[in-house]
């Protein structure tokens, strides 16, 4: 019974982080980190502020575990995961980002990247948030890099084909076409990234 019981407060403990999580994650994503208190955060929640303060002792603590428990996960999700599959990594590329720009659910156009928006709030002021958000710059290059090279070497890709500058040219691109789609308010944008993009792409095979 009484490993019943503190299963069951485990569980909702467990629930009542997460659902802090989530709940600061879209404020965040609409708002900002900077502009976003925890004072919201626990009335968009509607828990405590001792229930909050338990599980995060600082607003940066819960922003880190939003990149690493949230973040971190749904990016390599995104954007690793489909490179696992064989075929032309220009074709993988290009899917994704059409995917991620015109028909995701879950990045809105008017509050840009979750990921480049961190990176810009809090770059300067944190270098834990740096270092967690330039490994998943670094992660989804090299995996770009590492697939295109294996097309190289498969006889899908030309030889010459420079792979770390179409993967630095891919997220920088992806990066700044977001942050456009934000300014203007407007996929437009997106569509005249993804003809050139897909302009550039063909004059690599």
């Amino acid at each position: 019974m009484r490993k019943q019981i503190r299963w069951y407060f485990m569980k909702k403990s467990q629930e009542t982080r997460l659902n802090i999580l989530q709940k600061a994650f879209e404020l965040i994503y609409q708002k900002g980190y900077q502009t976003t208190s925890v004072d919201e955060i626990i009335a968009t929640t509607q828990v405590t502020k001792g229930a909050f303060y338990y599980h995060f002792k600082t607003k940066d603590e819960m922003g880190l575990a939003i990149l690493n428990e949230l973040m971190i996960p749904n990016f390599k999700n995104n954007f690793i995961q489909p490179f696992q599959t064989e075929g032309n990594p220009l074709d993988t590329i290009y899917n994704l980002l059409h995917y991620l720009l015109m028909e995701s659910e879950d990045l809105k156009v008017e509050y840009g990247c979750p990921a480049s928006n961190f990176t810009q709030e809090m770059a300067p002021w944190n270098i834990d948030f740096t270092k967690a958000l330039n490994n998943l710059s670094l992660d989804w290059e090299k995996t770009m890099i590492d697939s295109i090279e294996k097309a190289k070497v498969d006889g899908v890709l030309k030889s010459d084909v420079n792979a770390k500058e179409v993967a630095v040219f891919v997220i920088s691109g992806y990066w700044g076409v977001r942050n456009l789609g934000k300014l203007e308010n407007s996929k437009s944008v997106y569509l005249i990234y993804l003809k050139g993009l897909k302009n550039y792409f063909e004059s690599l095979k």
